[in-house]
């Protein structure tokens, strides 16, 4: 049977907070090099710890303390670190906010978690929201005495970061998790062990729970990280040519970037200790090409939701263990961390049959901040007493322990690493007022993946093949992230259904395989 599975570290129940990890690092080297960017600017510990008790000094200024949550809306840049830093220390949890959303999508963040405070780099338009907080330049003086500014006091269970992620009621959920939740998850972290002279990178969207693993980690070890542009954002051989120039030791990317830098350049990853990659479903010959041409010194296939800390699992892929695989393991647990394989009871099922990921260890998330009912659908306590996630992945355990991905059990999808519930596109398609009906589908995979689009006009006029899908592309730019925006779309008088009254899904997506020519949104 599969019994859950777990691994238990030696970390001790109770910690300094996630910026005391810092602080010890300050005291212990700081003239170490804690951030940098690529243009050459950079901060020591000690002047992250003077910059980020500003910013802690402040935000107290403003009446904000323990159990406040401070909005964050900036880009990758080592100001970005002191802002996180500096919320934490001041004993509030930061919600970061994508940079690149549109202001609605940002804004119904904020107004969700009740933000006391919003940290940015341009005040920009202030809104009526909370107090704009200019975070200061790289040039600024710190406040006096902001070096020796103590690490606020937490507890244990107190919220340190609230990620939002996509939620099929068409409401975003917040993932609250603790300080404890994300020191479990980078301390005594054996699957990918960060020192001190290690360069990680800082690739994600600041918005993306992978920063947490690419700041907090790196910080936590003592280590430097390296703010560094996306990969879409720089021409790709710039990119691949930065990894050496900057010295980069450790770098997670998405499936989708590792296989489109992998088949443009093999053998780019060469210089790495660690390359980490996952979110979505892996080709195992690009893998096995990775693991052969040039290969980094390790290379780590990982999973796992928000919901889990980042990480809840990893498999080390090499030539030889990758031999013959037709799918790429999601892997074993990472510290502190149970996997269990259940089926719709709840029951352990036998190796090898399909069944329910749940997640169960420390690094479980709180809460989803103000959804009580899905809290208590999602987050339940087993038989034996322990409070797991159920992650709702189809998985199933080899006779080696580790874990196959299978697929979903609801219509979640991942797209370059972006989890999307599709209802929630749905719903903003129809709410755009052009549409009576709306079923979205993802088709493709890697960075051929994309979202499409099938639709009833509300109006005759609207059906023109050139009209409606610039409409709704515009109109749905103005609310939902670039990722969440269908790139395809097909216009009908009515969408199948089956016998049973349902959208024929399957139907649809043969409707979009046999029409080449879709009409795509701009």
């Amino acid at each position: 049977m599969s019994e859950p599975w777990h691994v238990q570290s030696r970390a001790a129940r109770t910690g300094p907070g996630v910026h005391g990890l810092v602080a010890r690092h300050v005291s212990a080297t700081p003239a170490a090099c804690a951030v940098r960017d690529t243009v050459g600017r950079e901060l020591t510990y000690a002047q992250l710890w003077e910059r980020s008790g500003a910013v802690a000094a402040r935000l107290e200024s403003s009446g904000i303390g323990r159990g406040a949550r401070v909005a964050v809306r900036m880009e990758r840049t080592p100001e970005l670190v002191v802002a996180l830093l500096g919320v934490l220390r001041a004993g509030a949890a930061y919600v970061p906010l994508d940079p690149y959303a549109p202001r609605e999508r940002q804004d119904s963040v904020v107004r969700d978690c009740r933000a006391e405070a919003l940290l940015v780099t341009d005040p920009g338009r202030a809104g009526d929201g909370p107090p704009v907080l200019a975070m200061p330049g790289p040039d600024a003086d710190p406040a006096p005495g902001a070096t020796t500014a103590p690490a606020r006091a937490v507890a244990p269970e107190d919220i340190a970061f609230i990620g939002y992620t996509s939620g099929s009621t068409g409401r975003p959920k917040g993932v609250m998790l603790s300080h404890l939740a994300i020191e479990r998850f980078v301390t005594g972290a054996a699957y990918c062990e960060v020192g001190p002279g290690d360069r990680v990178a800082q690739v994600a969207n600041p918005s993306f729970d992978p920063v947490t693993f690419e700041v907090w980690n790196t910080l936590a070890a003592g280590a430097t990280v390296v703010m560094m542009p996306a990969v879409a954002e720089t021409p790709l051989d710039q990119w691949i040519a930065s990894l050496a120039a900057h010295r980069i030791t450790v770098v997670f990317l998405t499936t989708a970037l590792v296989d489109m830098v992998h088949r443009a350049a093999p053998g780019a990853f060469a210089t790495l200790r660690v390359l980490l990659f996952g979110g979505e479903t892996a080709d195992p010959e690009m893998v096995r090409g990775l693991c052969t041409v040039r290969p980094p010194e390790r290379v780590l296939h990982v999973y796992g939701p928000t919901e889990a800390t980042t990480f809840a699992s990893f498999f080390p892929c090499t030539a030889e263990n990758l031999a013959g695989l037709d799918r790429i393991p999601i892997g074993f647990p990472l510290q502190d961390t149970t996997l269990r394989v259940v089926g719709p009871d709840l029951d352990a099922v036998p190796d090898g049959e399909s069944g329910e990921l749940c997640i169960g260890g420390p690094r479980i998330a709180t809460a989803y901040l103000g959804q009580p009912g899905l809290t208590a659908e999602r987050f339940v306590v087993m038989p034996d007493g322990e409070r797991v996630y159920r992650s709702g992945d189809l998985v199933r355990r080899r006779g080696d322990g580790a874990l196959e991905f299978l697929g979903r059990k609801d219509r979640q999808v991942k797209l370059r690493g972006f989890r999307i519930e599709l209802e929630e596109v749905e719903r903003a398609v129809v709410a755009t007022g052009l549409v009576t009906a709306a079923v979205v589908e993802k088709t493709g995979e890697g960075m051929a993946a994309a979202l499409v689009g099938f639709v009833v006009p509300k109006s005759a006029t609207d059906t023109r093949a050139d009209v409606l899908p610039r409409l709704l592309s515009r109109a749905l730019a103005d609310t939902l992230p670039g990722y969440m925006v269908p790139r395809r779309w097909h216009v009908a008088d009515s969408l199948p259904v089956t016998r049973n009254g349902k959208v024929d899904r399957p139907a649809l997506l043969a409707r979009h395989s046999d029409n080449a020519r879709a009409n795509t949104g701009s």
